[in-house]
């Protein structure tokens, strides 16, 4: 190995070797380097625009407000590099207003009184804006609809200090685009939240009519009989009702949920007597697990009405909850009569309809609307085997808390 090294050829052969090394791993470092930066003005300057509408839809997805313009318009005029920014509603009120030339407002209000009434973009050159502040550099006001759904519900106005040319006219269109887009959001998102409030109540409905003519005829049958023990339900009745037809939101904690689960149970054993039973395991570490309101007793009522007050000796509902990593697995199952599975989906299908196990159909399309198609009900059902419900609930999901 010496002799090798000590030839003036391998010497340089080594060398040779050692620099393409260096060279080749500063290259991987350049390029590496070149992946995690951005390296042209271009690409600095589509990041900080994202970066600013990123910041800007927040606000704008709670929908046109004073506070959603003022918050929203520092964003979209540092994206169109104007003197000043503007927001209306739909009768030309103004919202707010970001930057100078406040003077201007009126000037604002009536161009964006015509694109209300007109539907189009209007715009002010220099000629047309009369201004006796001694200061005022604005030369051109360039005023765009906001619409949502086809209805126009406001304006987005462009004050400038050079002519209201070609360039602004577009990009004052494309950010007032974007900012219906934003509102179409908004709207859908409130919509969505209007759905979830209207299954609530319509599982209410369904508690009226099936639960508390019997709860109270129970109630009465124990007056003169057992006075304590219709004391005791009726305080049961009166904390079943008052949460269930709470207004504190459409999600509720798994602990909650089942305290209201215990006394629908009092109120039904009080009927059915040592026919019905009920047994709970439940993990400790899932009982602040946030699901959907009401989204366990119509189960476990679906269990009384369809599994169990069919069956002459009753049976037993069985109610699990288990750790199961990023997600909480509950299972509902009761060992009564069951039925066909064709027959429960057809049921399902026209439970609008019919009535028939509506509660499985709501909570089953809340479960998906609140958490996504992959979190519906899953029933295995057969007859004389009994039906058992599982449901799937994330630990945690943006924007749904208790």
């Amino acid at each position: 190995m010496g002799e090798l090294l000590s030839s003036p050829t391998a010497l340089l052969v080594l060398v040779g070797a050692v620099v393409l090394v260096v060279l080749v791993v500063l290259f991987l470092q350049l390029r590496r380097a070149r992946r995690n930066t951005f390296a042209t003005p271009l690409e600095r300057a589509t990041f900080a625009t994202l970066h600013t509408v990123a910041l800007a839809a927040p606000a704008l997805r709670e929908g046109l407000s004073a506070n959603s313009a003022n918050f929203a318009l520092p964003y979209l005029r540092t994206l169109l590099d104007t003197c000043a920014l503007t927001m209306t509603d739909a009768k030309g009120d103004t919202l707010a207003w970001d930057g100078d030339a406040d003077q201007h407002e009126p000037d604002v209000v009536e161009l964006a009184d015509q694109v209300i009434s007109t539907g189009r973009q209007q715009v002010a050159s220099h000629t047309s804006i009369s201004c006796d502040h001694p200061s005022c550099e604005v030369r051109g006001i360039v005023v765009v609809p906001l619409e949502t759904d086809g209805a126009i519900v406001g304006t987005l106005a462009a004050l400038t200090t050079s002519t209201a040319g070609p360039v602004l006219l577009r990009a004052t269109a494309e950010v007032a685009r974007y900012v219906s887009s934003q509102l179409e959001l908004a709207e859908l998102d409130e919509l969505r939240q209007r759905l979830a409030r209207a299954e609530v109540r319509a599982l209410r409905a369904q508690i009226s009519p099936h639960f508390v003519y019997n709860a109270l005829t129970t109630i009465a049958s124990f007056i003169r009989t057992d006075p304590v023990r219709a004391r005791e339900l009726l305080i049961e009745f009166a904390d079943f009702t008052r949460y269930s037809f709470r207004t504190a939101g459409e999600y509720t904690t798994l602990s909650d949920e089942l305290t209201n689960i215990e006394r629908y149970i009092a109120l039904e054993k009080a009927r059915f007597g040592n026919r019905l039973n009920i047994k709970l395991q439940i993990a400790p570490e899932v009982l602040n697990v946030v699901l959907p309101f009401l989204a366990l007793q119509p189960l476990v009522e679906n269990a009384v009405r369809h599994g169990l007050s069919g069956k002459p000796q009753g049976g037993t509902i069985t109610i699990t909850a288990e750790n199961a990593g990023a997600e909480c697995v509950i299972i509902v199952e009761d060992d009564g009569v069951g039925m066909d599975p064709s027959r429960l989906t057809e049921d399902l299908d026209d439970a609008h309809l019919s009535g028939a196990h509506v509660g499985l159909g709501n909570v089953d399309d809340r479960m998906r609307s609140a958490f996504g198609d992959d979190f519906g009900l899953v029933v295995d059902t057969n007859i004389g085997a009994g039906m058992k419900i599982t449901l799937r609930v994330p630990k945690f999901r943006v924007g749904i808390r208790a």
